[in-house]
């Protein structure tokens, strides 16, 4: 794509960057086959062509408006079109950088800008989350219906998390949200891994990886955030931790960007590196391992959701899936795996409309089988498909730890 920055774009940090990845695409369309945006609505404005084409204009020098500001907030982030694109275009830096841009150039109303700065207050702050989490459902039967379906149900008993004991040693995020949504997720990650020798360390000083800033109009933050995590890991790396586990796929997709998204810090650019080579999903541990020896499979039906975050971003679709097949659980098909359940972070609250039709059109898709459970890699996609009150939705590591053996 022929591509001509104005002066003023050439300013930018990320200037280069931008223009590399404009001028990859071939504006063959492939993309918007599998763009969930641009199957529901049409446009090809809400398909990633259309949005990359804005995104030039701005670059170019045309003005940003609220509709181009409309049309890039629409975008999932799900990284489909980076699967599905014969080119290689790396269309999710390109949409944070024009978002930045337009957000820069286009104030948002009062209401947009108190609910993206009351997400980035709350959110990342773990023990205010838990405690907002007790009183919504201490007043569930008062709360409006958009704001009750949020709050999680009938949540397992967390159970007891070991010690460390072991010489082989992992770090694990522990999360913003998931400690308050599933307590239990955690733990029975480290169960399991404490059985296969492995003992998770926990990180306190650690905290939320920064995606939540990064795409919600406070790309700084974001990365002072991805700075601080790298300090609070680097001693333990040193000392000999393998890797730093997440158990929520979208985490681990941004913390894998850091070395990318600090590549011009001086001063933490080799570091980040490091951070992102060693972050891994729970699943990447897990497959490499001899899980045969302590799980014994149940024959309950099981539909499992592959998070766009760990089929598109970390590219490991199909991961979890081989798993429980291995260890023969009994998995029902689902019809269009690719196609995003509308979480994407915070893109249910922020787009609540477009986030339920999605939801509910992966949900038909995953109960076409008739599963007993749903499981799936990621809190946000777990809560988020659990909000509509119909089969069960947990994660994929808890149903492991259901079948440990003695």
């Amino acid at each position: 794509m022929q591509t001509t920055l104005s002066e003023q774009s050439r300013q930018l940090p990320r200037a280069a960057e931008a223009e590399k990845i404009l001028r990859t695409c071939v504006h063959c369309g492939f993309c918007n086959a599998t763009c969930p945006t641009y199957q529901l609505l049409g446009d090809e404005l809400d398909g990633p062509r259309g949005r990359i084409y804005l995104i030039k204009q701005v670059l170019e020098g045309a003005p940003a408006t609220a509709n181009t500001q409309l049309h890039l907030d629409r975008c999932l982030s799900c990284r489909n079109c980076e699967t599905t694109c014969p080119s290689g275009v790396d269309y999710h830096n390109l949409l944070d950088i024009g978002r930045a841009v337009v957000d820069q150039a286009v104030p948002r109303p009062a209401s947009q800008r108190l609910l993206r700065e009351g997400l980035r207050a709350l959110a990342p702050n773990p023990n205010l989350f838990k405690s907002l989490l007790r009183i919504g459902t201490t007043f569930r039967p008062w709360l409006a219906r958009s704001v009750e379906a949020k709050l999680p149900r009938d949540l397992p008993a967390t159970g007891q998390r070991p010690a460390p004991r072991h010489a082989r040693r992992v770090l694990m995020l522990e999360g913003c949200v998931q400690p308050g949504l599933s307590p239990n997720t955690n733990a029975a990650a480290a169960r399991v891994l404490d059985r296969l020798g492995i003992s998770v360390i926990a990180v306190p000083e650690a905290g939320c990886c920064g995606a939540l800033d990064y795409h919600l109009d406070a790309q700084p933050k974001g990365l002072d955030r991805a700075r601080h995590n790298i300090d609070a890991w680097w001693p333990y790396l040193v000392n000999g931790a393998e890797a730093i586990v997440q158990t929520a796929s979208g985490c681990g997709a941004f913390i894998q960007d850091y070395g990318h998204l600090l590549q011009d810090d001086p001063a933490y650019a080799a570091k980040a590196r490091r951070v992102s080579a060693l972050a891994l999903d729970l699943v990447q541990v897990l497959a490499e391992l001899p899980l045969e020896r302590i799980c014994a499979a149940s024959d309950q039906r099981i539909a499992v959701h592959c998070p766009c975050t760990l089929q598109h971003a970390q590219k490991l679709g199909g991961a979890v899936e081989a798993v429980l097949t291995r260890l023969g659980f009994n998995l029902t098909t689902v019809p269009d795996g690719h196609l995003c359940c509308g979480s994407a972070g915070t893109y249910s609250l922020t787009q609540p409309e477009l986030a339920r039709q999605l939801r509910d059109n992966r949900l038909n898709a995953l109960e076409s089988g008739h599963p007993q459970l749903i499981v799936t890699a990621n809190i946000g996609c777990q809560s988020h498909l659990a909000s509509a009150g119909r089969t069960p939705v947990r994660h994929w590591i808890e149903l492991l730890d259901q079948s440990l053996t003695e």
